[in-house]
């Protein structure tokens, strides 16, 4: 992406710290959000029952513990215990560690969320923070419009809306990802369109006498006095103490643009009366959810496929770990992948990514296959987090089925491209089709890549599809492998050898509303897809905070026809056309092997090549009589110099796009609404290669 931080030196790159760059007034309740619905809600909730809390007031002070100069870690007081989820070791007191004493003793006078009691010690009890616990344990400073949460071990908070997360103090987790202190701000997106983001607070290394001393001061840079004094009473033995901020990005302000979009990041009406809306958090651009709403369920099976493969990559196999992720539409799949990355960047610098999935793409919009370096925690939907791939190749579509050879071919061509030397964990992405044809690719890839590992994704007690085990795969029929079971490795790869046998794993998902798609706005995979293009096009807004730009009112560039080959990849369309269906539309932006070369016209592609592309434009209009095409890109010009073919698939603007922008006057072009696609070939054309109609099947 543009404009990213410096990495520091000897670290992963963070996000850039944003403390004391943002400030505003004290917000009132009346102005969380201004939709209608929220209005009403805010109403009803301080209508509603306004009983006392249920919790009792502390009559005995906490104990004051001794004072040094640092902070320090105590080695002699760690000791390793399990590892967790996400593949981080957790951490035990060392009950003779005269320090670790110290701490019990402390913690022995707090409680809970950190509400004090009346003379009877009660043990911490995990659980979701939510309700009259946010105002005890959280904190808000209003002039420098931030909050200060503090949470105990294995508490969570579940909320919609987006903010930067800072840890200050001990270390929490969100998606698999373990974020400590002294790292920087990491940006946390919760959109209505997911399933919401959960924060959870880890076991903290053990801390030395003067932890209280330290967490003072901690909390001298952020609160009040009288704020600050109540949270260091909250604070225990396994604490976190964690900053959220307001987050506003290019964009979050382009997507905020649209009309339909201006309520993404708030919850959706099934969650609406399941949103706290009087909290210390409200008006950072979050908002906590009670516990009626499920944040991601980790199952059983999900966990220990987790740590199988965490435990792989950490060194337990020979070479790199190839995780293989498969599974039916709408199974969680690509929560799984996010959650793995995430947890496999615990241990390691970056991760390999193999996009085979073109409906859900992860870093792309659709359409698209690519390998990617995921250097960084993916700590939202996919379309918070797009970026150019290393290597990608524009398939055009959202699904093979229309040629599989190109599809096959395509992810071979990728492989190709990794570099075979490095030992990075590489995590390969597929389809939801799992079906006849589909099932038949999965056969192919399995046999194509050196797999070590296969997830198999499943609900209700099946996967779908029969189980990809090793013993299965030596009599499977693939679409371009049979049996018995030779690999197709070394038709493209010489230097690797694949292994003869894999680890299979069956995940069985057990989140509300598996195998169904979403039916609330935003949450079906039309509408995915859309919300991915529209955040590739933010990469055209400035990155200065200010208004946004609409699309019509940017410069593009003037390309001359003759300097760029124009193809049809998706549908055959006659060369006459060729210029009125790519006019206003998406093209990919490629670079084909051999120079092109014109006689003094534009250059039109007969067939599709399987090319590098290095990013999308949209083709605002073409000139014929100056023979220009004008391209709105925010692909950096020193790459454009490569381009040197365009080339249009299924890939469609969003509608918003075109009709909905602001700024714009008189009569829209491209735009019409006198049109039926009920008229015998209104629609377009679709070619299906590979696939044998049942006519004739047995010629």
């Amino acid at each position: 992406m543009k404009n990213k931080p410096k990495q520091a030196k000897g670290k992963s790159q963070k996000w850039a710290d944003v403390r004391g760059k943002r400030s505003r007034p004290p917000i009132n309740s009346s102005e969380l959000n201004s939709s209608p619905v929220m209005a009403r809600m805010v109403k009803e909730h301080q209508a509603s029952v306004k009983k006392k809390p249920n919790v009792k007031r502390l009559k005995n002070k906490a104990k004051a513990l001794s004072n040094s100069k640092k902070k320090e870690t105590t080695e002699a007081g760690l000791k390793k215990s399990h590892t967790q989820a996400n593949g981080s070791a957790a951490f035990a007191m060392d009950n003779e560690s005269n320090d670790s004493q110290d701490w019990k003793e402390y913690s022995q006078s707090a409680h809970g969320n950190g509400v004090e009691t009346s003379g009877v010690v009660e043990d911490v009890k995990p659980g979701r923070l939510e309700g009259e616990a946010l105002h005890y344990c959280a904190a808000r400073d209003d002039r420098q419009n931030h909050a200060v949460l503090v949470m105990q071990k294995d508490q969570t908070l579940c909320f919609r809306g987006k903010c930067f997360l800072t840890c200050l103090y001990g270390r929490v987790e969100v998606m698999g990802f373990t974020i400590e202190e002294g790292q920087e701000s990491y940006p946390l997106f919760s959109p209505a369109s997911h399933c919401p983001l959960t924060i959870r607070a880890l076991e903290s290394p053990v801390r030395s006498r003067d932890g209280r001393n330290e967490a003072s001061i901690i909390l001298q840079k952020y609160l009040p006095a009288a704020a600050r004094k109540n949270l260091l009473k909250r604070i225990m033995s396994n604490s976190a103490i964690i900053l959220l901020e307001p987050m506003e990005t290019p964009l979050t302000r382009f997507l905020g643009s649209f009309t339909d979009l201006s309520e993404l990041f708030s919850p959706p009406m099934s969650e609406l009366m399941s949103a706290v809306l009087d909290t210390p958090l409200n008006g950072l651009g979050m908002m906590p959810l009670v516990r009626t709403v499920e944040g991601l369920n980790i199952s059983p099976s999900y966990r220990d496929a987790l740590n199988t493969v965490v435990s792989a990559c950490r060194g337990d196999m020979d070479g790199c770990a190839v995780i293989f992720v498969c599974g039916t539409r709408n199974v969680g799949k690509s929560t799984f992948v996010r959650v793995l990355i995430n947890t496999l960047l615990n241990h390691t610098t970056s991760v390999d990514y193999l996009e085979g999935d073109l409906g859900q793409t992860e870093f792309t919009p659709a359409g698209c296959l690519s390998m990617s370096t995921v250097r960084e925690p993916l700590l939202g939907p996919p379309f918070t987090h797009q970026c150019a791939p290393e290597h990608m190749i524009y398939y055009g579509q959202s699904s093979c089925e229309s040629d599989l050879d190109r599809y096959l071919e395509s992810l071979k061509s990728l492989w190709r491209r990794r570099s075979q030397s490095r030992e990075t964990p590489v995590i390969i992405n597929t389809m939801g089709w799992v079906k006849g044809f589909g099932f038949q690719l999965l056969v192919d890839m399995i046999r194509f890549f050196p797999v070590s590992h296969v997830v198999q994704l499943g609900h209700s007690g099946i996967t779908q599809c029969p189980p990809l085990t090793p013993e299965f795969l030596r009599t499977a029929q693939g679409f371009q492998t049979h049996p018995p079971a030779q690999t197709a490795l070394d038709e493209f790869t010489e230097s690797q050898i694949p292994p003869r046998s894999y680890t299979h794993l069956i995940v069985q998902s057990e989140f509300q509303g598996v195998a169904r798609q979403g039916t609330s706005k935003h949450q079906r995979s039309n509408e995915h897809r859309e919300l991915s293009l529209l955040a590739y096009l933010s990469q055209l807004q400035s990155p200065d905070p200010g208004p946004v730009r609409p699309l019509h009112s940017l410069t593009p560039y003037q390309v001359p026809h003759t300097a760029l080959a124009l193809g049809v990849i998706h549908c055959e369309i006659a060369p006459s056309h060729m210029f009125y269906a790519a006019n206003a539309s998406l093209v990919g932006l490629c670079c084909l092997g051999e120079k092109v070369t014109s006689r003094g016209g534009p250059v039109l592609l007969s067939q599709a090549p399987i090319c590098p592309c290095v990013g999308f434009g949209v083709l605002r209009g073409v000139d014929m009589e100056r023979g220009l095409y004008f391209l709105l890109t925010p692909v950096d010009p020193s790459i454009l110099r490569k381009v040197n073919c365009l080339l249009l698939g299924a890939i469609s603007l969003p509608s918003c796009i075109l009709t909905t922008q602001h700024g714009f006057e008189g009569e829209r072009p491209y735009v019409t609404t006198n049109y039926s696609f009920d008229l015998n070939g209104a629609g377009k054309l679709r070619v299906f290669k590979g696939l044998q109609r049942p006519s004739q099947i047995g010629m």
